[in-house]
């Protein structure tokens, strides 16, 4: 099923379109965002109909086999609906988002973030291994720190996100130990395998830790008691986000890893206690809060906490049937939740406020938001013929048939009922305060209807409102019966969705709920006055004074290790160095291998002594750095003469290159720091130093004497034996570099890329002190691009270039390669900055690095990925040999391709960096508009 694959992927492919289309227009820009999830979501679609068979789809690609790892995805009922949920509403926010938004807020931006997010999502709900879920998972923190945070100018955005990020990025953590502990269990981090292994994790003696562990993710981000207190400043958002993350998906997310792993956790009386009363305990304590907010978003942010902890108390009860209703209540709740919230944004886009005491009266004002918002929130409020209703009957009936507190049980009914009653009441406070109850106070401006088409997605929700609730079988029947088989695989009991059942006690307790909470909302202003005698407490100033207090902590301890001192950095570092590897060395009665040694030639002697004299000349003559860096720079010059004389040219070739690069960097930074520095150190510390030095010196010699000496067996016959058939290459560094560790060096060249973008942001503005002369007050010269160099330079840069592609087109077979290849392009453009000048270089070199670092980067990327077209697993090289007229018969291969990816990211950010630390010495300064 590779169709399976394109659904998240699309999204994800997807995150670049509204960046691309902006120019064209806001309407142009929702329409680019939206045809990647539609498509994804018609692919969805068409695989229904084996879904609601109870069939499961998987579709994979190899990633890690050795370590069991696959990107791995599964298609059940449960996945279906969360899918269906992400994307169907999604699409909504979309459009709605084009509207809501204002021309000063960056659309296209939002709406990467906003794809980013559904891409995580769809990650979670479909992935099919637990590592990669929850990777997925982090993601959608990660995303959702953005999306919350999007109007960074608001405090509150700011600390909102930071505060969402915190709470979900521990659960996030204690999730990945219980996942690894799980995989570790079952010998499979395999989804499938462990949900066909419940019994096996059940009985397991670290049953306990990893359920922990899991509800310890799952309560954080589903915002379930004590970590409900993130959600409500989370609000901070556009009301997009509020609609999309905080109603229909991320809030879910932990509701979704409670159902997803129901088959393999649940059934226990660990399982059914945590979760039912922290369920219980944030259902009553979301209701109760909801009706004393004033803020529109802060009422429906604490409903939301209330609803998510119904779901989460039905899924801890020891019923079949709690499973099936609180599937439903999913459904349900996504609808007129993401209604409502997309409501309050249209009120508070069109009167400018959000607080109910000043919004009355809006129904005279905005009749039709008005009529949706109402028919939403009596679905809150279970009124019937709504699907609120339906979910909210299965739930009192629950409530009636489980044992979790033994003979306390009673007291759960009684506590359902109650908070029934309470979000009636908060329900009705929405619906009366804001559309009636007077006429408005003192708004912002004079609230109207929005525009046509803001609406749409809310009476298309509204009108799934309606129709689950008097059509439930026909409407959701097949998709609720499909999720219910993956939540209870093999035993799914028989239940009715039938808006009818009769007088019975559930009804009653629908009733009670009603009734009671209409009178609790007629006699509010008591409930207020009760509640004003309690001090209010505000997460936020908690939560910033916990953090306030971790800051001190750091920086007590920081303090006591930041000395400022990089030798006595250098002395723990060593001292540590001396205790976990020179007492070891202690045991050892025989330091010497009986592998033969091989006999010392004059030349090796020679240099050896000139590596360790320039070496000791370094240290001597530090102060004066100019000669220090030229005889560092001959013990690097004679460590590349010693791979090649030891039989590693490209090590060889790879230490020179980067050795001309190094000091080509020096010179620039010596440029503005002191020629030379004072003595600082005394007698007594340079003994010891020096005293240091010798016992470490000593360790790590006779450890390297133990190892040359001995014996030892390695991977690098399996490299050489492979590297012709299975790379299609005799230089075997090369193909290990592209092929058998391709994924390394393309994290490698992902971080050069990231490292020299940060370096650059550094030395933005940068302004530095420049001398005129240099350490004896001799000027510099005027003629700072002297002729003859100028000339040279321009005659060396084409042989210089020749010479680069000869090594890059060579490099797979004979030494060479991209990396190489690379520096030595980006010495002789380098060159040619020192001698023409930046004046000269720009107009003729018009290359922007960063957006070459990212082509470099995208090019090994896709080459990596092409071989999943292939089923094979990323970055699997592909080789061939043809022939040409005139030119015989020649190879070719894909990791031509890759290499070619790693050559122009090389280039590109070593000339960011040098290029504009160049700059830093002429009168033309890197500012944040230029990309060269």
């Amino acid at each position: 099923m590779m169709s399976l694959l394109w659904i998240p992927l699309l999204p994800a492919l997807g995150v670049f379109a509204p960046l691309i289309a902006e120019r064209f227009g806001r309407t142009a820009c929702a329409w680019a965002t939206a045809a990647a999830p539609a498509l994804a979501l018609l692919l969805l679609l068409l695989n229904a109909p084996a879904v609601f068979r109870g069939e499961t789809l998987f579709s994979s690609l190899s990633w890690i086999p050795q370590l069991g790892l696959d990107l791995s995805f599964r298609l059940d009922g449960l996945a279906f609906l969360f899918a269906l949920l992400i994307l169907g509403i999604g699409l909504l926010i979309i459009l709605y988002a084009r509207y809501y938004l204002s021309s000063k807020d960056s659309m296209s931006t939002f709406y990467a973030y906003l794809i980013l997010f559904m891409t995580a999502m769809l990650g979670i709900v479909l992935s099919n291994n637990l590592i990669q879920l929850w990777m997925f998972w982090e993601l959608t923190s990660i995303s959702s720190f953005l999306l919350i945070s999007f109007w960074h100018g608001k405090t509150e955005g700011r600390k909102g996100a930071r505060m969402a990020l915190t709470v979900t990025g521990a659960g996030g953590l204690a999730l990945l130990a219980g996942l690894i502990l799980i995989g570790k269990m079952v010998g499979s981090y395999d989804l499938e395998v462990v949900l066909q292994n419940g019994d096996l994790i059940r009985e397991h003696a670290a049953y306990p830790i990893a359920l922990t562990l899991v509800l310890l993710g799952a309560f954080t981000k589903s915002a379930q008691f004590p970590f409900h207190f993130w959600l409500p400043h989370a609000m901070a958002a556009p009301t997009p986000v509020s609609a999309y993350l905080h109603s229909a998906t991320m809030v879910k997310a932990g509701i979704f890893l409670l159902a997803r792993f129901y088959p393999a956790l649940s059934g226990t009386e660990l399982w059914f206690i945590i979760v039912s009363m922290a369920g219980l305990a944030t259902l009553l304590i979301g209701a109760y809060t909801a009706l004393f907010k004033h803020d529109l978003k802060g009422l429906l942010a604490y409903s939301t906490v209330s609803h998510l902890g119904l779901i989460t108390l039905l899924l801890g009860m020891d019923t079949q049937l709690a499973a099936v209703a609180a599937i439903f209540h999913i459904i349900n709740h996504a609808t007129f939740k993401a209604s409502l919230f997309m409501a309050a944004g249209i009120i508070d886009h069109e009167s400018g406020t959000r607080d109910m005491r000043r919004l009355n009266g809006l129904w005279h004002f905005m009749p039709h938001t008005a009529t949706l918002a109402m028919v939403a929130a009596a679905s809150m409020a279970g009124v019937p013929l709504l699907n609120g209703f339906l979910s909210k009957e299965m739930f009192f009936a629950e409530t009636l048939h489980q044992h979790t507190l033994g003979s306390l049980s009673w007291m759960i009914p009684v506590l359902a009922t109650l908070a029934a009653i309470f979000s009636v009441a908060y329900s009705l406070r929405f619906i009366h305060d804001v559309f009636f109850n007077g006429q408005p106070i003192d708004l912002p401006k004079t609230p109207h209807e929005p525009p046509r088409y803001m609406k749409v997605p809310i009476e298309i929700l509204v009108g799934l409102c309606l129709l689950v609730g008097i059509f439930p079988g026909f409407i959701v029947g097949g998709l609720l019966n499909a999720a219910v088989m993956a939540v209870l695989p093999g035993q799914v009991p028989e239940y009715s969705l039938s808006i009818w059942h009769g007088i019975n006690l559930p009804l009653i307790m629908s009733v009670v709920a009603i009734v009671f909470g209409v009178v609790i909302y007629h006699n509010r202003r008591k409930l207020f006055k009760f509640q004003s005698q309690f001090p209010e407490t505000d997460a936020k100033l908690v939560f910033e004074g916990l953090m306030q207090a971790l800051v001190k902590i750091s920086q007590r301890v920081h303090g006591f290790f930041e000395n400022h001192s990089l030798q006595r950095y250098m002395f723990s570092l060593l001292m540590l160095l001396l205790i976990f590897a020179g007492v070891p060395l202690l045991d050892l009665l025989n330091t010497a291998g009986q592998r033969p040694q091989l006999p010392i030639d004059s030349l090796t002697l020679i240099m050896a002594a000139l590596l360790v004299l320039s070496a000791i000349a370094t240290v001597i003559w530090h102060r004066k750095r100019f000669i220090s860096l030229l005889t560092l720079s001959v013990v690097g010059l004679i460590v590349s003469v010693a791979f090649a004389y030891f039989s590693a040219p490209d090590l060889a070739l790879t230490q020179l290159s980067v050795e001309v690069v190094t000091v080509i960097l020096l010179m620039l930074a010596l440029f503005f720091l002191p020629q030379s520095t004072p003595k600082e150190s005394s007698p007594t510390r340079v003994a010891r130093d020096l005293g240091v030095a010798a016992i470490i010196g000593g360790i790590i010699g006779t450890i390297n004497y133990a190892m040359i000496t001995r014996p030892h067996s390695s991977i690098a016959e399996f490299f050489l034996e492979n590297s012709k058939p299975g790379g299609g290459g005799t230089n075997v560094v090369n193909v290990i570099l592209v092929d058998f560790r391709g994924f390394d060096t393309f994290g490698e060249i992902l971080v050069l890329g990231i490292a020299a973008l940060g370096i650059f942001k550094l030395i933005n503005r940068m302004k530095v002190f420049m001398p005129s002369g240099d350490s004896n007050g001799i000027n510099w010269t005027q003629d700072s691009h002297p002729m003859i160099l100028r000339t040279v330079s321009q005659s060396l840069l084409p042989l210089a270039l020749l010479v680069s592609a000869y090594i890059f087109l060579r490099g797979h077979n004979m030494p060479g390669g991209g990396f190489i290849a690379g520096l030595i392009t980006a010495v002789a453009i380098i060159l040619q900055y020192i001698a023409h000048g930046v004046d000269w270089i720009k107009p003729r070199l018009r290359i922007h690095y960063q957006w070459a670092i990212a082509t470099g980067v995208l090019i090994a990327a896709l080459t990596g990925m092409g071989s999943w077209l292939f089923n094979r697993p990323f970055l699997t090289s592909w080789f061939d040999y043809f022939t040409l007229p005139l030119v015989g018969e020649f190879e070719l291969a894909s990791a031509l391709a890759f290499d070619l990816g790693v050559y122009i990211t090389v280039v590109a950010a070593t000339l960011l960096i040098l290029a504009n630390l160049g700059k830093l010495t002429t009168t033309h300064r890197p500012t944040m508009k230029e990309n060269d």
